[in-house]
């Protein structure tokens, strides 16, 4: 006998889900058709296929969804995301280019971005790292000095600001954001192979993302794997836009209202960009994303 229910996708596994329903119990779900395509953080319907298994119906409207996608394949993180927590470090070199990237697409969707600064204890390479932080300071962007293997500080730091949200962990990898997750998840591992085990996943499956609740804060972290590109080919030019909310004072300026804020006459984002009062590496990361989107859509 069938049972239709919801719940929550804590878990993707590739071809199917691991989905919580409301009294915690734990079911593995797979998709029906391909239009019913889930992310981890979706709300979803399913219907209900013995003890453990499930159907997965439909998902459930989404107040927002953060993905990257290039020339080749699209990849989605999470949805229903409140906070973008990026992890970047003082050492190894993070990148500009990615950060920004991450950035314009959490602004894009509605999503508060942090910056998690790691390993400030290796001072000689910190006002380095601060200086290429300023403009994002200017912006008024929240950023963190954190020592990911010190547990007091990262719980006394980082742990308030998830109260009562979802929050998508993302970083490079050697950022120490796997440090950070065992820290605010000490059972983080232990969890995820329990779950496999249980849902006949095998022991050895690698989740690719995967949501943690955490009772200190009443909130749920989700975990997404140390990524090394972050292409936004599925924004328009309007949405490339709101990742800049740097330019939003200086749109009303401009002579026609299509402005593409690149090479346009009595444009207020390039007279801004001319007074100093926009970040040019800023611009000419959106000038690329822009760029970018037209060349894709002229093949």
């Amino acid at each position: 006998m069938t049972e239709r229910t919801q719940g929550r996708v804590i878990a993707a596994h590739g071809r199917h889900y691991t989905v919580e329903l409301q009294d915690q119990s734990l079911l593995k779900c797979f998709p029906r058709g391909k239009k019913n395509e889930a992310t981890v953080g979706d709300y979803v319907e399913l219907t209900r296929q013995g003890l453990d298994e499930g159907s997965l119906e439909s998902v459930l409207p989404r107040k927002n969804l953060l993905f990257r996608s290039d020339e080749n394949r699209s990849k989605q993180f999470a949805a229903n995301v409140d906070q973008l927590l990026i992890v970047i470090a003082v050492a190894p070199a993070f990148s500009d280019d990615l950060l920004g990237r991450a950035l314009a697409g959490a602004w894009s969707a509605g999503i508060t971005p942090i910056i998690l600064l790691n390993k400030v204890d290796l001072l000689d390479g910190l006002p380095a790292a601060r200086a290429r932080l300023a403009p994002f300071y200017k912006l008024g962007v929240k950023i963190l000095d954190i020592c990911a293997q010190d547990s007091a500080q990262v719980m006394s730091t980082i742990l308030p600001l998830l109260t009562g949200k979802t929050s998508l962990l993302l970083g490079q990898s050697a950022m120490g954001k796997s440090t950070l997750l065992n820290t605010l998840v000490p059972l983080a591992l232990a969890a995820t192979r329990e779950h496999s085990v249980a849902l006949g996943a095998g022991k050895h499956t690698t989740t690719s993302t995967r949501l943690y609740h955490l009772p200190e804060a009443g909130g749920d972290l989700i975990d997404s794997p140390g990524f090394q590109g972050f292409g936004l080919l599925h924004l328009d030019r309007e949405e490339i836009e709101r990742g800049f909310p740097e330019f939003d004072a200086h749109i009303p300026e401009c002579r026609f209202y299509n402005c593409t804020h690149q090479r346009e006459p009595n444009c207020g984002v390039l007279a801004a960009l001319e007074r100093h009062e926009i970040d040019a590496g800023r611009h000419a990361l959106y000038v690329r994303l822009v760029q970018a989107k037209a060349e894709h859509e002229s093949y």
